[in-house]
């Protein structure tokens, strides 16, 4: 007897030991304000969920003794001891922290989820995990709808990117608020922005429209790039990683933490190289980041320095479809020196301030500097080709300078309350530029001509001014609207002849109006739905304008979604229909520096369903899948074919697959280990608006790549907080695959006489198979 009420008690003890309980909690600001989306976790395991629309979570968890952390960017992180013995009901109260730089900007160009815009954020610490070395671009693979690419093969120096099928030069890029993209070509030269993701504290990813922002308009997608935030101690670390083809980066960070409670300075330098996949394509990139804040309880003020130094040998010619047979690394350029070498530095202020509980306001400040030439070897050229400073049929060697300046100011308000969220602010940009050549070697140079007298020069300037006011408000207790309206008044003007020595003589001014509306509705604290509607409008870039292409496009977009945010899956599910005007679309060719060329469509449309995931599935499993399916159309295109123009009536819109899958599968065993495998399926693409109308040359087939990424962490007692090892191991199944490439056309006349003959052909840049990179990072 005596024994079998032993086992009875220990029994009992075991099962009430084993007995799970809910906690169930809520984060609050200091008005008592829910915050959603803000991160929950359980320090002594590896659970963890976040706040729902109304600030609430729950966690279950067995009986004992926990500490529960509660965090959410621009607040202060808060920790609280729990031993839990029952169900609990618990309320964390987050203080503002100003010293964020994400409270700046956040009401200029950040969405939340009460906002009905469909977007993807991604955290420092996600970066961080497979930051050792390569563009942001390719960090940014794995989110929903986006294809990323590079010319060397590797995924570092000239790296791309597209959403839902729109490539770099439709999509806004702002870091801190200030607008990235070239104010003439529209693109994002991420090679100028080297290491740049070890100075990034959140990206978010607006797709489609989104919401009213600066510089050019978004026909794809918006990029908003956070840099680091303040930090309240001081701190070093130093990461070095190696990997395939040479590739190697070194960086150095610092930060002196809040001096007397007000001041802090930090900073980074890296120097990135790799020979890129491709053969002689490497890359030499030099770039630092230094920052300077003074912040107290209702000011920030933060000065910002940015830039580097690039010198890439070119890749951009792609090889030919017998050469990538022959060869997938050759690289048909042999000149010793065919570099692109650019500088680039960024001086940026930014001044918050907080007015009283409801009012606050943000001024921004820009200085962009840049300079640089790409280097060519021209074998038996024309005289007329070189403004006539060489003899006919000489071998010559030039230069091609860009050298400009770009200023911004941005001012806005915020005036905030519990139910409502009002933005008003405005926008000023100035950009000066000139495009010149030089001819610094002929074989045979014309009398009189000397070595690096110009062939070509044009000036630029370009005014952009933008005003706009937007607002969240609630209409009832789970219907809340937005409403943004922005005018955007560019004027473009530049003189002179370009480098095919024919005249650019534009001097014209874009007036637009672009609205936005939606609506957001709370079914209960784990699901809303949201729609909206938004116009844009766009002018046309430098290229477009020497292509004869001066009409502005236009876009609707209509978004519907549904967000769903429990404790333990989160899942965003939208369907858009954006529909252009005179949408500017890839021809599917190159110019002379592997710039897109770009030509009007008329009609056409993106109709697209998106699908993105976090589901935790254990302690330690969880997996992170996305897809997009769209179908891509334009509408009775028309195109000159033998000579005559034909309809080829709806034809598919270049480079935009209708299939583009993702997943993350992390298996983390211990709290200082993650394991991750990573998984892209890009469908097939056709490289021009014909559809294989004139040849089967202008599809890039389907391809599926997969990815390890490794990342462990141990905390010596002495000398560093932390020592971080990682690993990446790229196309792990050994794929020969290409994800870019071009297609041109052009009419032969010759060959058959009294007939015209539609002549192409295509370029492919093939991505590199296995390889990999390993790296340290030591903080102090």
């Amino acid at each position: 007897m005596k024994k079998i009420t032993i086992f009875l008690f220990l029994f009992v003890s075991l099962l009430a030991n084993a007995q799970t309980f809910t906690l169930k909690g809520k984060v609050v600001n200091e008005n008592n304000e829910p915050l959603p989306g803000a991160t929950i976790l359980v320090k002594e395991s590896t659970k963890g969920t976040s706040s729902d629309f109304q600030g609430i979570f729950t966690l279950n968890l067995t009986k004992g003794n926990y500490t529960i952390k509660v965090s959410f960017l621009g607040y202060k992180t808060v920790s609280k001891e729990i031993s839990l013995t029952k169900n609990e009901d618990i309320t964390f109260s987050l203080e503002t922290n100003s010293t964020i730089l994400e409270e700046v900007l956040v009401s200029a160009v950040r969405v939340n989820a009460d906002v009905p815009v469909t977007f993807s954020n991604l955290s420092k610490k996600e970066i961080s995990k497979r930051n050792l070395g390569q563009d942001i671009p390719i960090l940014l693979n794995y989110m929903p709808s986006v294809v990323s690419s590079s010319d060397a093969g590797a995924g570092v120096g000239y790296t791309y990117m597209s959403v839902r099928g729109s490539n770099g030069e439709r999509i806004n890029v702002t870091v801190n608020g200030i607008p990235y993209n070239d104010a003439e070509s529209h693109g994002s030269f991420w090679v100028n922005l080297s290491d740049f993701a070890s100075s990034t504290q959140n990206l978010q990813l607006q797709r489609g429209v989104g919401t009213s922002t600066n510089g050019s308009g978004a026909f794809g997608a918006s990029l908003n790039i956070l840099t680091d935030a303040v930090s309240d101690e001081a701190s070093a670390e130093i990461s070095n990683s190696f990997g395939s083809y040479a590739t190697r980066k070194h960086t150095v960070k610092f930060s002196t933490g809040k001096i007397n409670d007000h001041i802090e300075i930090a900073g980074r330098l890296s120097n990135i190289y790799s020979d890129g996949y491709v053969d002689r394509a490497y890359s030499d990139l030099k770039s630092y980041y230094l920052q300077g804040s003074y912040s107290d309880e209702n000011t920030l003020i933060k000065a910002i320095t940015f830039g580097g130094k690039e010198k890439t040998y070119q890749a951009w010619e792609g090889l030919t479809a017998n050469q990538l047979k022959e060869n997938r690394r050759q690289n048909p350029y042999t000149y010793e020196n065919e570099v692109d070498d650019y500088d680039q530095n960024h001086y940026q202020l930014h001044w918050n301030e907080k007015l009283n509980e409801n009012w606050s306001t943000n001024l921004g400040l820009n200085y962009t500097k840049g300079s640089g030439f790409f280097e060519q070897y021209k074998e038996d050229r024309d005289a007329a080709d070189y403004n006539n400073l060489i003899i006919d049929g000489t071998d010559v060697i030039v230069r091609r300078w860009l050298d400009n300046n770009f200023y911004v100011v941005n001012f806005n308000t915020n005036y905030k309350t519990e139910k409502l969220n009002f933005i008003t602010g405005i926008s000023y940009s100035n950009y000066s530029g000139n495009h010149f050549g030089e001819v610094i070697w002929g074989e045979d140079l014309a009398p009189n001509v000397n070595i690096r007298d110009r062939y070509y020069f044009s000036d630029a300037k370009k005014i952009d001014f933008s005003i706009f006011a937007k607002a969240t408000f609630e209409i009832n207790a789970k219907l809340s609207a937005y409403a943004d309206v922005q005018g955007r008044f560019v004027n473009y003007q530049t003189k002179g002849i370009t480098s095919k020595i024919v005249p650019i003589d534009v001097d014209t001014n874009f007036n637009f109006f672009n609205p936005k509306f939606g609506l957001t509705y709370r079914i209960n604290q784990d699901n809303n739905l949201y729609t909206s509607f938004a116009v844009a409008n766009r002018e046309p870039n430098r290229n477009d304008f020497e292509g004869g292409v001066t009409t502005p496009e236009t876009l609707n977009d209509l978004e519907f979604g549904w967000r769903l945010k429990k404790e333990n899956i989160k899942l965003n599910t939208n369907i858009y229909y954006m529909n252009y005007k005179n949408q500017l679309v890839l021809t599917g060719a190159i110019d002379g520096v592997g710039a897109p060329i770009r030509a009007t469509s008329g009609n056409s449309y993106r109709l697209g369903l998106e699908i993105d995931a976090d589901i935790t599935l254990s302690d330690k499993f969880s997996i992170k899948p996305n897809a997009a399916f769209s179908t891509n159309k334009n509408k009775d295109f028309f195109a000159q074919i033998d000579g005559k123009l034909q309809n080829l009536g709806n034809t598919n819109l270049s480079f935009s697959p209708d299939v583009v899958l993702g997943n993350i599968f992390v298996y983390q065993p211990k709290e200082n280990l993650q394991i991750s495998f990573l998984s892209k399926f890009v469908g097939k693409q056709y490289m021009s608006n014909y559809s294989s109308k004139i040849s089967k040359d202008d599809i890039l087939k389907s391809f599926f790549t997969s990815d390890l990424n490794v990342v462990y962490e141990i905390t010596p007692n002495k000398i560093f907080k932390s020592i971080v090892f990682s690993a990446l191991v790229n196309n792990i199944f050994n794929k020969k695959y290409v994800d870019r490439g071009y297609y041109y056309t052009y009419d032969d006349t010759w060959s058959t006489p009294g007939n015209t003959t539609t002549i192409d052909g295509a370029g492919y840049y093939p991505q590199a198979t296995r390889n990999f990179l390993i790296g340290a990072t030591l903080k102090f």
